[in-house]
């Protein structure tokens, strides 16, 4: 016989279903299923057009395919393609160029922080400032390539003209040029990317506390001890998100490079988004390209977790 103090007790335990336990249970699992509801869109979008392209260029890199001759051409082959990779020329070129590119960030990084305190102290006019400098930044990239293109002009360009009345005999050819190609595209990159940074840096330096550089004017501090000791250091926030950003930027670099020299010439200018480019959808290998996907990928996170575990020696929060 069972015992009635035990069933007592077992019926005792359960919640009522008006109890406020219940209520708060049933209203937290609402909540979820509507939190739910509104991110799916952005869920769905991202699993499609990012997690499961990265998950096939994963697959892809693994294989050589010519998507041409449809799914009956996908032969597997394991790692061959990423040992090709290695004893690729143009590949070690390509990732040599994307290297020296990097130079480009603390470069347009160090300009766009000196224009900012300046315009933020000490110029009128600021809002024509910031839509001066910031109009490169969303302007066409087709159209600021054209204009560079004239520029650099070789023969008859103005750059080359000026250099000649002042002196220069035989000024360099520059994107006609393998010794300069790479270089007059970094100076393009450096003249667009000042705007975006500099709007940026400008709003960090109205985010420093006035008081600090009252306290550092009351002690005598010069401009020099303020900016070392109070607008870099609280600036270091603002210059991480720009430097892991630009980075990113500089590794995903296509469209000035289609438009202006096509990787040449002699392959000077080929970065390695070009280069995929090139294998993917002239050359039509697709695991070959997937393979230099994966490690533009792999390259990418190195560097920005190298980054995310160096800015806490650094970066003043």
């Amino acid at each position: 016989m069972a015992d009635p103090t035990v069933t007592t007790h077992t019926h005792a335990q359960q919640p009522h279903p008006r109890s406020p336990r219940v209520k708060r249970a049933n209203r937290l699992g609402g909540d979820t299923l509507a939190g739910l509801l509104f991110v799916s869109p952005m869920l769905i979008g991202v699993t499609v057009l990012v997690l499961l392209p990265i998950l096939a260029t994963l697959a892809l890199s693994l294989a050589d395919w010519n998507f041409v001759q449809g799914w009956d051409g996908l032969t597997w082959t394991g790692l061959d393609n990423f040992k090709k990779l290695l004893d690729d020329p143009a590949f070690v070129r390509s990732v040599r160029n994307n290297l020296f590119f990097l130079l480009a960030v603390p470069v347009y990084m160090l300009v766009s922080m000196v224009l900012a305190v300046l315009i933020d102290r000490y110029v009128y006019w600021k809002g024509f400032f910031k839509v001066a400098y910031f109009m490169p930044y969303i302007s066409s990239i087709v159209a600021v390539a054209i204009v560079w293109q004239v520029l650099f002009q070789p023969s008859y360009g103005p750059i080359n003209e000026v250099l000649k009345a002042i002196g220069f005999a035989n000024p360099p050819k520059w994107i006609a040029d393998p010794k300069f190609a790479l270089a007059s595209i970094m100076m393009i990159t450096i003249w667009v990317s000042i705007g975006f940074n500099l709007i940026i840096y400008i709003a960090g330096l109205q985010s420093i506390p006035k008081d600090l550089y009252e306290a550092a004017d009351i002690d005598g501090a010069g401009a020099w001890v303020k900016f070392a000791r109070i607008t870099f250091p609280l600036l270091s926030p603002t210059s991480f998100f720009l430097l892991v950003t630009g980075i990113i930027s500089s590794f995903k670099v296509f469209d000035i490079i289609a438009v202006m020299t096509q990787g040449g010439p002699i392959g000077s200018t080929s970065l390695m988004v070009w280069y995929l480019y090139d294998q993917a959808f002239v050359n039509l290998k697709i695991g070959y390209a997937s393979s230099v996907a994966v490690v533009l990928f792999a390259f990418v996170m190195l560097i920005t977790a190298g980054q995310w575990f160096a800015q806490k020696k650094w970066v003043n929060y």
